[in-house]
């Protein structure tokens, strides 16, 4: 090594006595940083001069031409690449993908520099392509059953009789939970309020699920976390087809079909789905645990690449959905006076992307959707009538120079919702949100990343915020890596995004609400740090162990909720929204292990918040109880077994300390699941799956509804309400 440091000293200076430059470059494995031999690195570009990595992974290219500006690295073994030189650095780091890990590396797009998960400073988990092939026969209808098996995440129904279903975070209300689908927010506001968890996995890729604040980002919303729900792409020449029938115990049946196809310069997916799902009442209260759905999805999406710095993608979306709940009766025609919820809807979704590389090392992006989304609802016998048109643009620009990825861009979002003739109070309104966005991550060294972002946003009725956040990424030894992430965040008031009754009996149906007096209801704000510990090894045995123990804390300022207002109407006391009296933080601790050997694979997952109030009551004391809701434990577990031709796997779930308003405290409760599916050859798949084997029910608890059939009163939902559900699929794969 002596020798070889003097010998580069020496070719160094007669380069430079020429003009020209002699470079240092270590090639290495980019998962295990170990040193790669026999590396060729070499100019892409006249005059081809090259070298070959020595023992410790190390080449030095002698005479290298200053106008040279990026190198390429092949290996066997490894997958080619070609590197931008950095004018500053001693030694040029190159780090090469193996060829056999290829298939598995998980590339994130929410993070706007399309980085692999192994690279970025903020801790991502993500739910990839084998994931969405196997939830696409055990829950076809929707991704809310897979989101649910992560312990950070809990599924929050949020109404009794009309299935709709929302997230939560970190302990947090749904609302702090930004979703996105292909990098777009197609879903706030009016937009967002029901059916979003509805999208079948089978036109998926993968889900990206990003934990704590992140709203530098994307804007305003994401406090207690970001999902984002990443559409699948053509890979091949050969058609792919897929279709999918399913039936379950709850008289739901799904028909499914995706289909896509490169054809040259040219690409083509296609999905299409519907569901038919008669109203269900489990418990035989007269009520429906679930509801009748008839939902319609069509998503074509369109891919262009005139050439390899150029790409153009263009989609369509469609969801068509009527969705009827309440008096089992009512709804068959006997009672028709007694108590109905029917909702329809239409969502029509046009999205883009184009993106351009000016050279190896810069891309300049621009993206959007434009969107309208159309409920009609009846609820306790009153209507309401409303349509929300939406658009979301931005451009931005990603620069890569020495360690640095930068990207700079600005956005617009507008939301405009207009009120038909019912019987609600609603106004029309419309908000507007002009932001601009710098992020820049900077590898430090081997062991050092460091992301750092700022985002400026001004919405035309609540202001301008500044965002800043900072995230670093350690490697302190293989296989260890530690991330630390502290952001800030803001939610504007929205009537439609409050999910969760700020105080117990309060109404969130439309009838019942009252327009934001903008003059008095002021916008969140919230702070947020994150820190991950994960290991990752595979031993020689064979056994593959990853480990991840992750520390949250949030706070937010002056949270907006539900509460009773001075008037009222037939139906009871209206609602509006008021900043509360206090602030809400929440704190906790996430631990996930994933353990595989040969056929066998085993996830543990425990998920321990406290989520509470932190301020003065209406009365004057303290107020320091618990947000409802919110359960502070949550322990999942996953087996499975696989071959050739059978997959059998076992869940389980364990919901504790949860409470309601008052810090009324519910009954803990375990869920459990199991699957079996049957391979045929590479193109059928039949599955059986049970959800819920031991038939827990809210209903074995206490009574879910009360009053009298014409306008009846629902307890707070915080346990499963259809009990055990069977189903079977059966999946055909051209």
């Amino acid at each position: 090594m002596k020798n070889l440091f003097f010998i580069g000293l020496l070719l160094l200076g007669i380069g430079s006595a020429f003009g020209q430059a002699n470079r240092v470059i270590r090639v290495e494995d980019s998962l295990t940083h170990e040193p790669i031999i026999a590396a060729t690195v070499r100019t892409a570009i006249r005059p081809i001069i090259g070298a070959v990595t020595n023992a410790a992974g190390i080449a030095i290219i002698a005479n290298l031409p200053a106008t040279i500006n990026a190198l390429t690295v092949s290996a066997v073994g490894y997958e080619t690449e070609s590197f931008p030189i950095s004018t500053t650095a001693d030694t040029l780091v190159f780090r090469l993908h193996s060829e056999d890990a290829s298939l598995d590396e998980v590339t994130v797009t929410a993070t706007r520099t399309n980085s692999r998960i192994e690279d970025l400073p903020i801790k991502v988990e993500v739910l990839g392509q084998e994931d969405m092939d196997e939830e696409s026969a055990v829950v076809p209808g929707n991704v809310s059953s897979i989101l649910g098996d992560i312990s950070i995440i809990h599924i929050q129904r949020t109404s009794a009789v009309n299935g709709n279903q929302a997230i939560r975070m970190q302990g947090l209300d749904p609302k702090y939970t930004q979703i996105l689908r292909d990098g777009l927010p197609l879903y706030e506001g009016f937009s967002g309020n029901l059916g979003v968890l509805q999208i079948p996995p089978l036109d998926l890729k993968q889900v990206e699920i990003v934990k704590g604040s992140v709203s530098t980002l994307y804007g305003g919303g994401a406090i207690g976390g970001m999902i984002n729900i990443v559409s699948k792409s053509p890979t091949s020449e050969k058609p792919t087809f897929t279709a999918l029938l399913n039936h379950s115990g709850l008289k739901e049946n799904n028909l499914n079909a995706y289909y896509s196809q490169r054809y040259g310069k040219t690409g083509l997916t296609l999905f299409s789905g519907y569901t038919d799902q008669a109203a269900v009442d489990v418990t035989n209260d007269g009520y429906t645990d679930s509801p009748q759905i008839k939902q319609f999805n069509f998503h074509p999406k369109f891919f262009y690449n005139p050439s390899d710095q150029t790409r153009v993608n263009i989609g369509y979306s469609f969801t068509n959905e009527h969705r009827e709940g309440g008096y089992l009766a009512a709804l068959e025609g006997t009672l028709p006076n007694a108590y109905r919820n029917i909702t329809d809807l239409q969502r029509h979704t046009v999205d883009f992307d184009a993106t351009h590389s000016t050279s190896p090392r810069n891309a300049l992006t621009l993206k959007g959707a434009v969107s309208t989304f159309h409920r009609q609802n009846t609820d306790y016998q009153k209507l309401s009538d409303g349509r929300q048109s939406s658009i979301y643009l931005e451009g931005n620009d990603l620069v890569r120079f020495g360690q640095h990825q930068l990207i700079v861009g600005g956005n617009l979002t507008v939301e405009a919702f207009r009120k038909k003739p019912d019987s609600t109070r609603l106004v029309d309104y419309t908000y507007q949100t002009i932001g601009g966005f710098v992020q820049d991550d900077w590898q430090l060294g081997d062991k050092i990343a460091l992301q750092a972002g700022l985002r400026f946003d001004h919405h035309n009725t609540f202001g301008n915020f500044l965002l800043p956040r900072l995230s670093v990424k350690l490697k302190p030894a293989d296989p260890w890596t530690v991330r630390v992430s502290v952001g800030t965040g803001y939610k504007t008031p929205n009537l439609f995004v409050n999910q969760t009754p700020g105080a117990l009996n309060v109404s969130l149906i439309f009838p019942r609400l009252l327009p934001i007096d903008v003059a008095t209801v002021k916008a969140e704000k919230s702070v947020g740090a994150n820190m991950d510990i994960a290991y990752s090894k595979t031993f020689e045995s064979g056994v593959s162990l990853q480990v991840d123990q992750a520390f949250y804390y949030t706070y937010v300022n002056s949270p907006v909720v539900s509460a009773f207002a001075s008037t009222s109407s037939n139906l009871g006391a209206y609602t509006q929204l008021i900043n509360a009296p206090y602030n809400l933080f929440s704190v906790g601790t996430d631990t996930y292990v994933r353990l595989e050997y040969k056929d066998y694979e085993l996830y543990l997952g425990y998920n321990h918040t406290l989520a509470r109030r932190d301020g003065q009551s209406s009365s004057g004391p303290t107020d320091t109880s618990y947000l409802p809701l919110a359960p502070q434990d949550k322990f999942s577990t996953t087996l499975a077994w696989e071959n050739e031709h059978f997959r059998f796997g076992i869940e389980t779930a364990y919901v504790g300390s949860q409470y309601l308003y008052n810090n009324q405290k519910v009954a803990n409760y375990w869920f459990f699941a199991g699957a079996a599916e049957y391979h045929y050859n590479e193109h059928w798949r039949l599955v059986l799956n049970a959800e819920n084997l031991f038939n827990i029910k809210q209903a074995n608890f206490e009574t879910v509804v009360s009053g009298p059939i014409t306008q009846p009163t629902f307890r707070p939902i915080w346990a499963p309400l259809e009990g055990r559900i069977v189903n079977l699929a059966l999946k055909y794969t051209l």
